[in-house]
């Protein structure tokens, strides 16, 4: 008991004296840095959906909004993440009997780039991609805007994670 009581306690006081500033989000970022530019998500995709870029640029800024105390500013923020989306494809998944497309595949792909002024061993540079699989017999117009819903959180989710949330 009072082995875990001190561990509590030195703990608490590494994190009140700046050492290493973690939330109950998961989140991981250094006490002096503030603030985070989160420019328009570039739309660079062959196949065009005209509201992604708008979608994804805000749920990045909501989500980051929501789980830092970041403030959010046009420029020169100490964190810096610029994405933009270089995938979306259909792909039959399943074909039946007769060689029809029994499902479909929407894949999104976007490319982060996250640069920490303060601490640039924190800067990642990757490609994110998530998908979501619908029934071949819908069209694409009739569920794409539920299926790029669901794609956008999954996304965000690990963009945050690989960059604040540092998993």
């Amino acid at each position: 008991m009072k082995r875990t009581l001190l561990i509590a306690l030195v703990a608490s006081l590494a994190v009140s004296c700046g050492i290493v500033k973690y939330s109950f989000t998961g989140t991981s970022i250094q006490p002096d840095v503030k603030t985070i530019t989160i420019p328009y998500v570039e739309y660079k995709a062959l196949r065009v959906n005209p509201s992604l870029s708008n979608d994804m640029t805000e749920a990045l800024q909501d989500k980051f909004r929501k789980l830092t105390s970041l403030e959010q500013v046009e420029m020169d923020g100490d964190l810096e993440l610029v994405c933009e989306i270089t995938g979306y494809d259909v792909k039959a998944t399943a074909v039946t009997a007769d060689e029809l497309p029994a499902q479909n595949r929407l894949t999104v792909s976007v490319k982060a780039e996250f640069s920490n002024r303060k601490y640039p061993e924190d800067d990642v540079s990757k490609t994110f991609s998530a998908y979501e699989d619908f029934d071949a017999t819908l069209s694409l117009d009739a569920v794409e805007s539920s299926l790029c819903e669901t794609i956008i959180e999954k996304i965000v989710e690990d963009i945050f994670n690989a960059t604040v949330a540092q998993w």
